[in-house]
């Protein structure tokens, strides 16, 4: 049975505590390095991820992909994420195979994001998924393949069936193993249907468990990431461990409220980030958008960073963060709007706490 609450907010004292590190981009002599919308990570696969990216979660109408993708392309974007749960990569497929063929880019130029649903966990479904993507992808290969979730259902009939119930309850898959779904992974890189393969939602336990038992380390990890949950204790564990961080929600989703109402009619109210008045303020000193603040502030910490726009005015004015330069306190100030605050949990079904998984 679905809770009402497609998600909840978890808020604790907020505050950086004074003995985390924090890391941000400085030079050996004290100077901040300013990164370039054309930077990339280096990424323990030996590959280079481009620091801005494109999400293309809810872009599901055709004209409005293609819309979104070319103009982000001719803005400098070479970075897109996407995934099987998000049901649009057959149409970013089509505007894909578009755009080579029109020579504006080519396969190499770009860095294309996908990830293993919850009902593919199983080590036997691993490559299967894989190639369904790549199949509506129209590539053949992708540049990082992720774990989309921690978390496995049971396979139906129905491969988009992603959080298939029984009795009212979500149908979960208790015999998998992360680690047999990660030595599926490593064979997509064996057999170069991926260059890299990291994981996504994962925690630290998790993250470190992976890490420990893999053959071929994880090279991203995709989270949960912005100013009012700056993940910093994860973040500074993977910087440690090598594995490049990807922050979804970098601007706190703000139209997460109008999904949940559309998709279950539930009027639930968020705080939005983008409206919070230090971010306001900071917004006007800079003479920048709230969202190049917040893209900013993550970009500062060497995270990379991949919002979700269909609007081209949108996708253009976000890739001009790196026109700006916070100071020291400013940047200090974002940080002070920490209060792991979650705009995500993943509860929709009410037996999801009971996957031993979870949470996550």
């Amino acid at each position: 049975m679905l809770i009402c609450q497609l998600l909840r907010r978890l808020r604790t004292s907020g505050t950086v505590r004074t003995n985390q590190t924090i890391y941000r981009n400085m030079a050996p002599n004290g100077r901040r390095i300013l990164l370039k919308k054309e930077s990339t990570a280096e990424l323990s696969s030996g590959f280079k991820m481009p620091y801005m990216g494109l999400g293309m979660w809810q872009t599901d109408k055709a004209d409005e992909v293609e819309k979104a993708i070319e103009t982000a392309i001719d803005a400098g974007y070479r970075h897109f994420d996407t995934a099987f749960a998000y049901e649009n990569e057959h149409l970013i497929g089509k505007t894909l195979k578009k755009i080579f063929e029109s020579g504006k880019v080519k396969r190499e130029d770009l860095f294309i994001v996908t990830k293993l649903p919850p009902n593919g966990m199983a080590p036997e479904s691993v490559k299967y998924f894989c190639q369904k993507s790549l199949k509506d992808l129209k590539l053949d290969y992708a540049d990082l393949y992720l774990i989309h979730f921690p978390i496995a259902t049971k396979r139906t009939e129905d491969d988009s069936n992603l959080y298939p119930v029984e009795n009212g309850q979500l149908a979960i898959d208790t015999n998998f193993n992360l680690l047999d779904t990660w030595k599926a992974m490593e064979k997509l890189v064996d057999e170069k249907l991926v260059k890299s393969i990291g994981i996504s939602n994962f925690n630290s336990e998790q993250v470190q468990r992976i890490y420990n038992a893999s053959r071929i380390k994880p090279a991203v990890l995709q989270v949960e990431c912005h100013a009012y949950l700056p993940q910093i204790d994860l973040v500074n564990q993977c910087k440690k461990l090598g594995i490049v961080v990807t922050a979804y929600s970098p601007l706190g989703t703000p139209g997460l409220s109008n999904f949940v109402k559309h998709k279950y009619n539930i009027n639930y109210p968020l705080d939005i980030l983008l409206k919070d008045p230090e971010v306001m303020a900071l917004s006007e000193r800079y003479s920048a958008t709230p969202a190049q603040i917040l893209l900013t502030y993550l970009l500062d910490r060497e995270i990379v960073v991949i919002p979700k726009s269909s609007n081209p005015e949108r996708i253009k004015e976000n890739i001009k963060c790196f026109e700006t330069d916070l100071s020291k306190e400013d940047f200090i100030r974002l940080l002070s709007l920490s209060r792991n605050y979650r705009y995500f949990l993943f509860n929709q079904h009410e037996n999801m706490p009971k996957h031993p998984e979870y949470p996550f």
